[in-house]
Protein backbone atom coordinates (compact mmCIF):
# COMPACT_ATOMS: atom_id res chain seq x y z
CA UNK A 1 0.00 0.00 0.00
CA UNK A 2 1.32 3.45 -0.65
CA UNK A 3 2.78 5.23 2.43
CA UNK A 4 2.92 9.28 1.54
CA UNK A 5 0.59 11.15 -0.59
CA UNK A 6 3.97 12.57 -2.62
CA UNK A 7 5.22 8.90 -3.19
CA UNK A 8 1.92 7.17 -4.74
CA UNK A 9 1.49 10.45 -6.81
CA UNK A 10 4.68 9.88 -7.91
CA UNK A 11 4.28 6.16 -8.40
CA UNK A 12 1.17 6.58 -10.39
CA UNK A 13 2.63 9.35 -12.40
CA UNK A 14 5.24 6.84 -13.61
CA UNK A 15 2.53 4.05 -13.94
CA UNK A 16 0.88 6.40 -16.72
CA UNK A 17 4.35 6.88 -18.51
CA UNK A 18 4.81 3.32 -19.05
CA UNK A 19 1.14 2.90 -20.54
CA UNK A 20 2.25 5.47 -22.61
CA UNK A 21 5.30 3.68 -23.66
CA UNK A 22 3.66 0.36 -24.17
CA UNK A 23 0.91 1.82 -26.37
CA UNK A 24 4.28 3.34 -28.35
CA UNK A 25 5.79 0.44 -28.38
CA UNK A 26 3.14 -1.62 -29.41
CA UNK A 27 2.86 0.31 -32.84
CA UNK A 28 6.58 -0.52 -33.43
CA UNK A 29 8.06 3.38 -32.25
CA UNK A 30 10.45 4.83 -30.67
CA UNK A 31 10.43 8.16 -28.65
CA UNK A 32 12.24 10.01 -31.66
CA UNK A 33 9.52 8.64 -34.26
CA UNK A 34 6.82 9.46 -32.10
CA UNK A 35 7.98 12.69 -31.40
CA UNK A 36 8.51 13.52 -35.11
CA UNK A 37 5.28 11.97 -36.24
CA UNK A 38 3.29 13.95 -33.14
CA UNK A 39 5.74 17.33 -34.13
CA UNK A 40 7.06 17.56 -31.14
CA UNK A 41 11.31 17.44 -29.57
CA UNK A 42 12.21 13.61 -29.14
CA UNK A 43 12.74 14.63 -24.96
CA UNK A 44 9.31 15.45 -24.79
CA UNK A 45 8.24 11.65 -25.56
CA UNK A 46 11.43 10.57 -22.58
CA UNK A 47 9.67 12.97 -20.05
CA UNK A 48 5.90 11.48 -20.78
CA UNK A 49 6.82 7.94 -20.57
CA UNK A 50 9.45 7.93 -17.26
CA UNK A 51 6.67 10.35 -15.67
CA UNK A 52 8.52 13.27 -15.29
CA UNK A 53 5.95 15.41 -16.82
CA UNK A 54 2.20 14.86 -16.41
CA UNK A 55 0.59 14.31 -20.57
CA UNK A 56 -2.48 17.17 -21.16
CA UNK A 57 -5.19 15.90 -22.53
CA UNK A 58 -4.29 16.73 -25.75
CA UNK A 59 -0.72 15.11 -25.37
CA UNK A 60 -2.80 11.94 -24.71
CA UNK A 61 -4.71 12.65 -27.73
CA UNK A 62 -2.13 13.26 -30.62
CA UNK A 63 -0.20 9.92 -28.52
CA UNK A 64 -3.09 7.59 -29.42
CA UNK A 65 -3.65 8.87 -32.76
CA UNK A 66 -0.18 8.46 -33.93
CA UNK A 67 0.11 4.96 -32.56
CA UNK A 68 -3.24 4.14 -34.01
CA UNK A 69 -5.01 3.52 -30.15
CA UNK A 70 -8.10 6.04 -30.35
CA UNK A 71 -9.71 3.57 -27.98
CA UNK A 72 -7.61 4.20 -25.00
CA UNK A 73 -8.21 7.37 -24.96
CA UNK A 74 -10.81 7.61 -22.45
CA UNK A 75 -9.04 5.72 -20.25
CA UNK A 76 -6.07 7.38 -19.87
CA UNK A 77 -7.49 10.92 -19.71
CA UNK A 78 -8.99 9.69 -16.73
CA UNK A 79 -5.92 7.94 -15.40
CA UNK A 80 -4.21 11.17 -16.26
CA UNK A 81 -7.37 13.58 -14.56
CA UNK A 82 -6.46 10.86 -10.85
CA UNK A 83 -2.95 11.24 -11.29
CA UNK A 84 -3.16 15.00 -11.13
CA UNK A 85 -5.71 14.71 -8.02
CA UNK A 86 -4.74 10.97 -6.84
CA UNK A 87 -4.63 12.58 -3.39
CA UNK A 88 -6.90 15.28 -1.05
CA UNK A 89 -4.99 15.15 2.31
CA UNK A 90 -7.26 15.04 5.08
CA UNK A 91 -5.71 18.38 6.50
CA UNK A 92 -6.65 20.71 4.12
CA UNK A 93 -10.36 19.02 3.65
CA UNK A 94 -10.60 19.49 7.61
CA UNK A 95 -9.37 23.00 7.53
CA UNK A 96 -13.32 24.29 7.04
CA UNK A 97 -14.24 21.72 9.76
CA UNK A 98 -15.98 18.29 9.88
CA UNK A 99 -19.32 19.56 9.07
CA UNK A 100 -18.16 21.11 5.96
CA UNK A 101 -16.55 18.27 4.69
CA UNK A 102 -19.78 16.37 5.42
CA UNK A 103 -21.34 18.84 3.12
CA UNK A 104 -19.33 18.56 0.35
CA UNK A 105 -20.23 15.01 -0.31
CA UNK A 106 -24.24 16.31 -1.01
CA UNK A 107 -24.41 16.86 -4.16
CA UNK A 108 -22.10 14.10 -5.93
CA UNK A 109 -24.35 11.73 -3.77
CA UNK A 110 -27.70 13.03 -4.85
CA UNK A 111 -26.38 12.52 -8.34
CA UNK A 112 -25.37 8.51 -7.31
CA UNK A 113 -27.83 5.72 -7.99
CA UNK A 114 -25.40 3.05 -6.88
CA UNK A 115 -23.50 2.90 -4.56
CA UNK A 116 -21.61 -0.01 -3.26
CA UNK A 117 -19.06 0.49 -0.08
CA UNK A 118 -16.62 -2.15 1.76
CA UNK A 119 -15.42 -1.17 5.04
CA UNK A 120 -12.75 -3.07 7.03
CA UNK A 121 -12.55 -0.60 9.62
CA UNK A 122 -16.06 1.11 10.32
CA UNK A 123 -19.58 1.01 10.10
CA UNK A 124 -20.70 2.36 6.29
CA UNK A 125 -21.48 5.56 6.43
CA UNK A 126 -25.00 4.92 5.12
CA UNK A 127 -25.38 2.70 8.47
CA UNK A 128 -24.35 4.80 11.39
CA UNK A 129 -26.83 6.12 14.11
CA UNK A 130 -25.66 10.01 14.99
CA UNK A 131 -23.92 8.83 18.72
CA UNK A 132 -22.19 6.59 16.61
CA UNK A 133 -20.78 8.80 13.67
CA UNK A 134 -19.87 11.73 16.54
CA UNK A 135 -17.94 9.68 18.04
CA UNK A 136 -15.95 8.33 15.44
CA UNK A 137 -15.78 12.08 14.08
CA UNK A 138 -14.67 13.53 17.44
CA UNK A 139 -11.72 10.69 17.18
CA UNK A 140 -10.98 12.31 13.67
CA UNK A 141 -10.76 15.74 15.41
CA UNK A 142 -8.61 14.30 18.36
CA UNK A 143 -6.28 12.86 15.72
CA UNK A 144 -6.34 15.65 13.40
CA UNK A 145 -6.13 18.25 16.03
CA UNK A 146 -8.51 20.39 14.99
CA UNK A 147 -11.57 21.78 16.43
CA UNK A 148 -14.24 19.15 17.44
CA UNK A 149 -17.51 19.87 15.78
CA UNK A 150 -18.31 16.08 15.36
CA UNK A 151 -22.07 16.98 16.74
CA UNK A 152 -22.57 19.39 13.44
CA UNK A 153 -20.65 17.00 11.45
CA UNK A 154 -23.12 13.73 12.75
CA UNK A 155 -25.98 15.61 12.04
CA UNK A 156 -25.07 16.07 8.27
CA UNK A 157 -23.96 12.74 7.77
CA UNK A 158 -27.48 11.32 8.73
CA UNK A 159 -29.05 14.11 7.10
CA UNK A 160 -27.14 12.81 3.83
CA UNK A 161 -27.30 9.37 4.41
CA UNK A 162 -31.46 10.32 4.42
CA UNK A 163 -31.62 9.42 1.12
CA UNK A 164 -31.20 5.42 1.90
CA UNK A 165 -34.99 5.82 2.81
CA UNK A 166 -36.25 8.94 0.26
CA UNK A 167 -35.38 7.42 -3.25
CA UNK A 168 -36.37 3.73 -5.10
CA UNK A 169 -34.10 5.02 -7.71
CA UNK A 170 -31.09 4.15 -5.57
CA UNK A 171 -29.26 0.84 -4.07
CA UNK A 172 -26.97 0.59 -1.76
CA UNK A 173 -25.21 -2.71 -1.43
CA UNK A 174 -22.57 -2.71 1.65
CA UNK A 175 -19.77 -5.02 2.57
CA UNK A 176 -18.58 -5.39 5.94
CA UNK A 177 -15.68 -7.55 7.64
CA UNK A 178 -17.18 -9.45 11.11
CA UNK A 179 -14.52 -7.70 12.78
CA UNK A 180 -16.23 -4.56 12.32
CA UNK A 181 -19.12 -5.50 14.05
CA UNK A 182 -16.93 -5.63 17.31
CA UNK A 183 -14.71 -2.71 16.91
CA UNK A 184 -15.22 -0.13 19.91
CA UNK A 185 -15.79 3.24 18.19
CA UNK A 186 -17.99 4.05 21.44
CA UNK A 187 -19.78 2.92 24.52
CA UNK A 188 -21.51 -0.14 25.38
CA UNK A 189 -25.32 1.95 25.05
CA UNK A 190 -23.68 3.18 21.86
CA UNK A 191 -22.69 0.06 20.21
CA UNK A 192 -25.86 -1.10 20.85
CA UNK A 193 -27.86 0.79 19.29
CA UNK A 194 -25.65 0.72 16.00
CA UNK A 195 -25.84 -2.97 16.03
CA UNK A 196 -29.56 -2.56 16.16
CA UNK A 197 -29.76 0.08 13.49
CA UNK A 198 -27.54 -2.17 11.62
CA UNK A 199 -30.41 -5.02 11.72
CA UNK A 200 -33.14 -2.49 11.29
CA UNK A 201 -31.29 -1.21 8.15
CA UNK A 202 -31.66 -4.43 6.16
CA UNK A 203 -35.36 -4.23 6.04
CA UNK A 204 -34.60 -1.63 3.62
CA UNK A 205 -35.56 -2.83 0.21
CA UNK A 206 -32.96 -0.59 -1.27
CA UNK A 207 -30.10 -1.98 1.09
CA UNK A 208 -28.32 -4.95 0.48
CA UNK A 209 -25.94 -5.73 3.74
CA UNK A 210 -23.35 -8.69 3.55
CA UNK A 211 -21.11 -9.62 6.14
CA UNK A 212 -17.56 -11.14 5.45
CA UNK A 213 -17.05 -14.08 7.92
CA UNK A 214 -13.55 -13.84 10.25
CA UNK A 215 -13.39 -17.87 9.20
CA UNK A 216 -14.12 -17.28 5.52
CA UNK A 217 -11.16 -18.24 3.71
CA UNK A 218 -9.88 -15.48 1.52
CA UNK A 219 -7.29 -16.81 -1.16
CA UNK A 220 -8.81 -15.57 -3.70
CA UNK A 221 -8.28 -11.93 -3.21
CA UNK A 222 -5.90 -10.11 -1.06
CA UNK A 223 -6.65 -8.13 1.55
CA UNK A 224 -8.40 -4.68 1.13
CA UNK A 225 -8.67 -1.35 2.07
CA UNK A 226 -12.15 -0.31 2.26
CA UNK A 227 -13.49 1.66 -0.69
CA UNK A 228 -16.55 3.10 -2.07
CA UNK A 229 -18.00 2.88 -5.85
CA UNK A 230 -20.24 5.45 -6.95
CA UNK A 231 -22.27 4.03 -9.57
CA UNK A 232 -19.52 2.51 -12.04
CA UNK A 233 -17.77 6.03 -12.86
CA UNK A 234 -15.83 6.54 -9.42
CA UNK A 235 -13.92 5.08 -6.36
CA UNK A 236 -13.29 6.88 -3.28
CA UNK A 237 -10.56 4.99 -0.66
CA UNK A 238 -9.86 6.36 2.57
CA UNK A 239 -6.27 6.53 3.38
CA UNK A 240 -5.22 7.56 6.90
CA UNK A 241 -3.83 10.51 5.53
CA UNK A 242 -5.85 11.64 2.50
CA UNK A 243 -8.46 10.07 0.20
CA UNK A 244 -7.97 8.51 -3.17
CA UNK A 245 -10.24 9.24 -6.31
CA UNK A 246 -10.12 6.88 -9.08
CA UNK A 247 -12.14 7.53 -12.10
CA UNK A 248 -9.89 5.56 -14.78
CA UNK A 249 -11.80 2.87 -16.17
CA UNK A 250 -9.83 0.03 -15.78
CA UNK A 251 -8.98 1.08 -12.12
CA UNK A 252 -12.90 1.47 -11.39
CA UNK A 253 -12.85 -1.76 -12.81
CA UNK A 254 -10.51 -3.86 -11.08
CA UNK A 255 -12.45 -2.13 -7.84
CA UNK A 256 -15.89 -3.65 -9.23
CA UNK A 257 -13.95 -7.13 -9.83
CA UNK A 258 -12.54 -7.16 -6.25
CA UNK A 259 -16.37 -6.04 -4.65
CA UNK A 260 -17.97 -8.93 -6.73
CA UNK A 261 -15.54 -11.50 -4.97
CA UNK A 262 -15.90 -9.98 -1.80
CA UNK A 263 -19.72 -10.49 -2.39
CA UNK A 264 -19.08 -13.79 -3.21
CA UNK A 265 -17.29 -14.64 0.22
CA UNK A 266 -20.16 -12.45 2.31
CA UNK A 267 -22.98 -13.59 4.40
CA UNK A 268 -26.23 -12.19 4.20
CA UNK A 269 -30.12 -12.33 5.55
CA UNK A 270 -30.20 -14.75 8.07
CA UNK A 271 -27.16 -16.10 8.21
CA UNK A 272 -25.55 -12.24 8.47
CA UNK A 273 -28.25 -11.17 11.16
CA UNK A 274 -27.17 -13.72 13.42
CA UNK A 275 -23.41 -12.48 13.31
CA UNK A 276 -24.99 -9.31 14.47
CA UNK A 277 -26.70 -10.76 16.80
CA UNK A 278 -23.51 -12.29 18.43
CA UNK A 279 -21.90 -9.12 18.22
CA UNK A 280 -25.27 -7.62 20.06
CA UNK A 281 -24.46 -10.18 22.78
CA UNK A 282 -21.18 -9.44 23.49
CA UNK A 283 -21.89 -5.68 24.07
CA UNK A 284 -24.27 -5.45 26.46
Amino acid sequence: MVTSPSSGAQAARAALGARLREIMRNADLDGVRLAARAGWHASKSSRLTTGATLPSPSDIRIWCAVCGADDQVEDLLAHSRDVDSLYVEWKRRHRGGLRRLQDSYTAEFERTRRFREYRCDVMPGFAQTHAYAQALLASVARFDRIPDDSQEAATARLARSSIVRASAERTFVLLIDEAVLHHRIADDAVMSEQLGHLLALMAFPAVSLGILPMHARRDSILPLESFLVLDDSQVRIELLTAEIRVTAPSEVNGYLRAFAELSRLAVHGAQARALIDTALNTST
